[in-house]
């Protein structure tokens, strides 16, 4: 036997549900005479009664209370599953908001390792900086370094501190008269770096950039000296793209993780603030900014 389509059953169960097609109507947002058509084919195809029609008003025959059993805890598992799916669904995704300097020069190309490691998880990056609304943004984690206030009841996981110094295609030995590149959102950067390394900077020429990132793309391109986070310029350090004449130094800043609910869960934010741990200090201890038991970085946090 063919059965008759499942939305004919769906119409059924809400109108024995409510025993009125009016009110059936108004939950599935439709007509009235849609859901008393949808029944009538549903009797037709059957041909069995299953309401009784009088005075305006509908009444659930035998067999329509029988049929109604059945159809109650089919959609009862349906929805069930569904909800199910869904919940399993969104548990696979993280979303992570990021630093766009991070992002582009750190995170991205060391995403496929993620995604091999944990290949069940599927990480959307957004790249945004600053204060951020969890509840709002539907963001799960955010990379953040710590140059501004979050309110406590974030939680928050050091990833790494911060390490900078001048980076430029050429290999000086020397600042006098060379060409400094600032950026407008980072601009303590270069003052803070001279300022630790006890270094100066004579007769040097100046260019602004509006943004951390395009200053370090300027000294990839030749155009002087950045500022530089050791993360954030490993890769071109080990191509040769650039050099980094005079080391890196702690600025006291450091990259943090922020979430609105607790890391040690077991889950998918403990899964990769594990893994980013672990890749920042691999990255510095490379550089030869830590060795492999440095307090510098934490240890990843472990399941418990």
């Amino acid at each position: 036997m063919k059965l008759p389509a499942l939305s004919a059953f769906r119409y059924f169960d809400i109108a024995a549900e409510t025993e009125s097609f009016v009110r059936a109507a108004e939950r599935l947002h439709v007509t009235h005479g849609a859901v008393s058509r949808q029944v009538r084919l549903l009797e037709e195809s059957l041909g069995i009664e299953l309401f009784e029609r009088r005075n305006r008003a509908v009444f659930l025959t035998p067999a329509g209370r029988a049929l109604h059993g059945t159809t109650q805890a089919i959609f009862e598992q349906l929805e069930g599953a569904v909800q199910r799916l869904q919940h399993q669904e969104r548990d696979n995704v993280l979303v992570l908001s990021c630093e766009p300097t991070i992002a582009m020069r750190w995170l991205i190309p060391r995403l496929p390792r993620f995604h091999a490691a944990h290949p069940d998880l599927q990480l959307h990056l957004v790249a945004a900086g600053g204060p951020l609304d969890f509840a709002r943004s539907g963001v799960d984690l955010a990379l953040r370094r710590d140059d501004f206030h979050w309110p406590p009841t974030l939680h928050s996981l050091k990833i790494a501190d911060e390490w900078i110094g001048p980076v430029s295609r050429a290999n000086i030995d020397n600042l006098d008269g060379q060409r400094l590149l600032h950026s407008n959102t980072r601009p303590s950067a270069w003052p803070t770096w001279l300022r630790l390394s006890g270094r100066q900077a004579s007769h040097s020429e100046r260019n602004d950039f509006e943004h951390f990132y395009l200053s370090l793309q300027a000294a990839s391109a030749g155009l002087g000296l950045a500022i530089a986070s050791a993360l954030m310029v490993r890769d071109e350090l080990d191509s040769g793209q650039l050099q980094a004449p005079f080391g890196f130094l702690r600025d006291g800043s450091a990259y943090h993780l922020l979430s609105p609910q607790p890391f040690n869960d077991g889950g998918k934010r403990q899964r990769f603030a594990e893994w980013v741990t672990s890749e920042s200090k691999a990255c510095l201890t490379h550089l030869g900014l830590l060795q492999n038991d440095d307090p510098a970085l934490p240890s990843p946090p472990q399941v418990r």
